[in-house]
């Protein structure tokens, strides 16, 4: 009898877990509030393009409960569900993640749970697998260069825990070793194509008239240039060779590394084939994912692959992974004509600039290789060090306020650097009348020099976006004119540019310019108003300088200084004639810099984001070209950009804006 009740017993037992197992399955398999918004988007998947912050994503955080843990993968942020497809993995620590997302994580070096940091001993990777066509990869740490075929079934096994160590050590081997394993350049099997348009220069004294018997009269003469538009074939723009340098400390866990991987999935998809990117992902040390690889169908598919495999975890060594990016541009063996650095971090550099007395501009070398693009996000980030390297390098500075906004920046910013028209653009200028002098060229932060005693002088501008416009004022000392002297116009300035067009078939141009001529009457009236388009620029400069005097007052403690100087600057640039007249760059200047006063309101908020908002409007004045403010790089829905952006977008960047707003992550 005892011996019934007790299989009677062993029964009940097993027939209770078959119906728990059964309805915990149901239960996975149902959509949950929590992660309905989150299907459908596979490892891309993560704020919608109409989000536009952190807060508005409903997610549990990792290991915050069983449920969610069980019905979220904490890497891609996707759903898991039983029956759909997709192989589960449940690793000791009882975490379980997509299958796919974890191999890929530790097939990058990564040995520890991504939620509670548990060192794993067992873990999931590929056997070896033999490449079609007797192809072969390119280097055991990337995954192959081309798609899963349909329907075929790759067998996993764990890692014995030896080769586990010799795989953790292996991403870092290459910080000494020479990274010229660049792909070839793809080539060109179109003939050359006429390009529409040219570089536009043209120069406008800020008064029409100068009075004959002025001695030496000092006259303003604004110089513009305006790089040609687009080609709609896009034979006209050049290749561009990138290198991103990416964050993935422990800070970036979670909700920060999905929406990075989601906007890098979106850069990835707008290369074209003739561009080429590389990827260094860095915490503690640096590593690169890949060589410079072309973006066909082929090297998109790998790049997608090696971004969705990061894991976040470690320190921040932001001087490490710069030097690694910058050497993968100095090494190649062949060149794009357009070459960059995209750096973006959360946090403050945790290694090489942690004693006293480090300079940030140690960190590039005296000639870089590249301009550095550097984008720093949230409120905990060094924005002094990254805009010290942007500026060094001639790159922009972006401040990220909002973690929704990672793919717009971005995405403004490749929106310029793959629609280069003009390189190597420098202005000449050349004094016409023998007594003429240039005594000042304010050029913000491109370089500039006056020669054989004041008679020439050049500013060095660079590569230039299709659209992309460029505005200098030269001070010129205008004659006087003796008795004898009877010419009514005198000729002053003479203004020209010599470039280099990008793409296929480019060549050297020299672009010639305008003679600056200015009417010599006996008397000029008082009072006169100078051109509007001077005023617009003296007010760009205006600006520019309370910042960067508000900047140093806040640095040394004096924030009620640094609120005066943006206070004296915006009533002056607020006053001027341009503003009265209605000029949109003078009222966004207005507005700025009343923002910055906003943000300087007590030392906790320019720690927060006072420092970086300033450094990004320096950055953007500087170089005149548009970065990330806080949310400036939102667009509307009729293609309004923010006001304090729409002198310096280009229609190329509010083009990849749009994109943006309207992209499908693949799945």
């Amino acid at each position: 009898m005892a011996e019934a009740w007790r299989r009677a017993k062993i029964a009940l037992g097993q027939r209770l877990n078959l119906c728990l197992s059964i309805r915990r399955t149901r239960d996975e398999a149902q959509p949950s509030s929590s992660s309905s918004d989150l299907t459908g988007l596979g490892p891309w998947r993560a704020l919608s393009p109409a989000s536009s912050s952190s807060s508005d994503v409903r997610l549990s955080k990792p290991g915050s409960g069983r449920s969610s843990s069980k019905r979220t993968c904490a890497i891609c942020l996707g759903a898991m569900k039983t029956g759909v497809g997709r192989a589960l993995f449940t690793a000791e620590c009882s975490h379980v993640f997509h299958f796919q997302c974890i191999a890929s994580s530790v097939k990058y070096g990564n040995q520890a749970c991504p939620v509670c940091r548990a060192k794993w001993k067992d873990l999931p990777f590929p056997a070896p697998e033999p490449p079609p066509h007797g192809r072969a990869r390119i280097s055991p740490l990337d995954p192959p260069p081309w798609p899963a075929e349909p329907g075929r079934m790759t067998v996993w096994r764990p890692l014995p825990r030896a080769a586990s160590a010799g795989r953790r050590r292996r991403p870092h081997a290459e910080t000494g070793a020479a990274l010229d394993d660049d792909e070839p350049l793809a080539r060109s099997s179109s003939p050359p194509r006429s390009r529409s348009g040219s570089l536009e220069v043209t120069a406008c004294p800020e008064f029409p008239a100068v009075a004959r018997g002025a001695d030496a009269a000092s006259l303003t003469v604004l110089v513009h240039l305006k790089a040609p538009p687009a080609d709609a074939s896009h034979e006209a723009r050049a290749a561009a060779d990138l290198v991103a340098v990416l964050d993935v400390s422990g800070s970036m866990a979670g909700t920060k590394l999905a929406l990075l991987k989601r906007a890098m999935g979106f850069v990835i998809q707008h290369l074209g084939p003739s561009d080429r990117l590389s990827v260094v992902a860095f915490s503690s040390a640096a590593r690169r994912l890949f060589p410079l690889r072309r973006m066909s169908a082929a090297g998109s598919e790998h790049a997608l692959r090696a971004v969705h495999g990061l894991a976040a975890g470690g320190g921040t060594n932001i001087a490490e992974a710069l030097k690694l990016g910058l050497r993968v541009l100095e090494s190649r063996r062949q060149r794009n004509p357009v070459c960059g650095v995209i750096l973006l971090s959360d946090g403050q550099d945790t290694h090489a600039l942690s004693g006293a007395g480090q300079e940030y501009g140690a960190l590039l070398p005296r000639t870089a290789a590249g301009p550095v693009h550097a984008f720093g996000l949230g409120a905990d980030h060094d924005a002094a060090l990254m805009h010290a390297v942007a500026e060094r390098s001639g790159g922009t500075f972006s401040f990220i306020e909002a973690e929704g906004a990672i793919q717009a920046a971005l995405a403004q910013c490749v929106g310029g650097l793959l629609s280069v028209v003009v390189q190597e653009a420098r202005v000449r200028l050349e004094c016409v009348h023998p007594r003429a002098r240039i005594v000042s060229v304010r050029s913000g932060g491109y370089a500039a020099r006056v020669e054989d005693g004041g008679r020439r002088g050049s500013i060095a501008v660079g590569d230039l976006y299709a659209d992309e416009e460029r505005d200098f004022l030269v001070g010129v000392a205008v004659p006087a004119l003796g008795p004898a002297e009877r010419e009514e116009e005198t000729a002053v300035l003479a203004v020209g540019c010599g470039c280099r067009r990008a793409g296929a078939g480019a060549g050297e141009e020299e672009v010639g310019g305008d003679v600056v001529r200015v009417r010599r009457p006996a008397a000029v009236a008082a009072g006169l108003a100078g051109a509007v388009e001077v005023g617009r620029q003296r007010n760009r400069e205006r600006a520019a300088e309370a910042m960067a005097e508000a900047r140093a007052a806040a640095e040394g403690g004096a924030l009620a200084e640094a609120v005066a100087a943006l206070e004296r600057g915006r009533r002056a640039v607020g006053d001027s004639a341009a503003a009265r007249a209605g000029d949109g760059l003078s009222a966004a200047l207005v507005a700025e810099l009343g923002e910055m006063q906003d943000r300087m309101a007590s030392r906790q908020r320019y720690e927060v984001s006072g420092r970086a908002y300033v450094l990004s409007g320096l950055s953007s004045h500087s170089w005149q070209r548009a970065t990330a403010r806080g949310d400036s790089t939102t667009v509307s829905v009729d293609g309004a950009a923010a006001l304090r952006d729409l002198y310096y977008q280009t229609p190329s960047m509010v083009n990849m804006l749009h994109r943006s707003q309207t992209f499908t992550p693949p799945r």
